[in-house]
C-alpha cells in the first residue's frame, strides 16, 4: 500500500514537471588516495580533474588513508585540499573502511567517530558541515536488528545515510587498469579505461530504464565511484558522455530532494545493492531486475585472474 501511494505521488510530480530533466550527482568514496598521491609526485590528479570541470561532487572520507604513507603532513594537506574545494560536499566513510556486519555495532561506532578526527575540524574551518555517512561496502548490517540499531545511532548523530542508484564496479576496472599500466601494457590499459566508460554509461541506461518503469518519470540519480587511478583518467569522459545525453550534473543534496529517497529501505541483508533495489517490496522483484543487469563477467574474470 505504501509503495502504491508513492507511485501515485511520483506520477503527480511527473505531471507537474518535477525532475523531467535528467540529472545525476557524482559521489566519490575512499578519499583521499594517498598512495596514488605519492606516486603522482604529490599532485591530486582526480581532484584537479573535478576542479577543472566545475561540477559539484561529494566525497566520503577514510581518515586511515592519511597514515598509509610516510608523508603525514602532505597527506593531511591533501585531505584539506579536498575538503576546502568549493564544489565539494563532505561525508564520513568511517576511519578504516570496516564492514559493519562483521565488526558489529560497538566497533563500527568507534570507527565512525574516529573518522571525524581531522574531517570535522577541516570542514568547520571552511564553514562546511559533515552530515552525510556512507557505509563501507554499502553494508548496512546482516539483519534487521543491525539495520535498526545503526540507523538510530546515525540519526542521533544527525547523519544522513548516503544512498546511490548507479555504480559500475570501478574498483575492479581500476585493479586491472593499474596492473596493465604497471606492466607497461598501455594499449591494454587504454582498452580497460574505454570499457569502463562504456560499461558505466550502459549501467546508467539500465538504472534509468528501471527507475522509469517503476516511478513513471526520470529520477535524480546518484553515481558511486572511488578515488582511484581509472577515475583520475576517465571520469572526465564519463561526465562528458552524460552531458552529451542531456544529464545535468547536480549536487548530492539536490539529488536527495527527489522524493524517492524518502522511501523505506526494506532490504535487511549486508550486500551493497543499489537503493532502487532496496526500495522494492519483494526479493522476487529484485531478482527479476538483477537478471537484466548489464554483463560485467569479462572484467570480473580479469580481476580474479590478477588477484589469484
Amino acid at each position: 500500500m505504501r509503495k502504491h501511494l508513492f507511485i501515485i505521488l511520483f506520477s503527480v510530480l511527473a505531471h507537474l514537471g518535477f525532475a523531467q530533466q535528467k540529472s545525476i550527482s557524482i559521489t566519490i568514496d575512499d578519499v583521499p588516495n594517498t598512495t596514488k598521491y605519492q606516486k603522482d609526485n604529490f599532485s591530486p590528479m582526480l581532484l584537479n580533474v573535478l576542479d577543472s570541470l566545475k561540477v559539484p561532487f561529494t566525497i566520503f572520507i577514510n581518515e586511515d588513508k592519511i597514515y598509509k604513507t610516510e608523508w603525514l603532513d602532505r597527506n593531511k594537506g591533501l585531505l584539506e585540499e579536498w575538503i576546502k574545494n568549493e564544489h565539494a560536499i563532505i561525508g564520513n566513510h568511517t576511519f578504516s573502511h570496516s564492514r559493519y556486519s562483521e565488526v558489529g555495532f560497538e566497533s563500527f561506532v568507534k570507527d565512525i567517530e574516529k573518522g571525524e578526527s581531522l574531517t570535522k575540524p577541516y570542514a568547520s574551518k571552511y564553514n562546511k558541515a559533515v552530515k552525510f555517512f556512507r557505509f563501507p561496502f554499502n553494508d548496512l548490517g546482516k539483519d534487521s536488528t543491525q539495520h535498526i540499531h545503526i540507523r538510530e545511532y546515525l540519526k542521533s548523530k544527525k547523519y544522513t545515510i548516503a544512498p546511490f542508484t548507479v555504480e559500475s564496479s570501478d574498483w575492479m576496472f581500476d585493479t586491472v587498469y593499474k596492473y596493465y599500466l604497471d606492466n607497461g601494457e598501455t594499449e591494454k590499459a587504454k582498452s580497460i579505461g574505454e570499457q569502463y566508460v562504456d560499461k558505466t554509461i550502459e549501467l546508467v541506461h539500465f538504472y534509468e530504464r528501471m527507475a522509469t518503469s517503476i516511478y513513471k518519470r526520470p529520477i535524480q540519480h546518484i553515481y558511486l565511484c572511488h578515488d582511484n587511478a581509472i577515475n583520475a583518467d576517465y571520469l572526465v569522459e564519463i561526465i562528458s558522455r552524460l552531458k552529451q545525453e542531456n544529464f545535468n550534473i547536480v549536487s548530492f543534496e539536490e539529488s536527495l530532494k527527489d522524493p524517492i529517497y524518502k522511501q523505506k529501505d526494506t532490504y535487511y541483508k549486508k550486500w551493497g545493492i543499489s537503493w532502487l533495489y532496496r526500495y522494492m517490496d519483494t526479493q522476487e522483484e529484485r531478482i527479476k531486475w538483477m537478471k537484466q543487469e548489464p554483463d560485467i563477467s569479462k572484467i570480473e574474470a580479469l580481476y580474479n585472474q590478477i588477484n589469484k
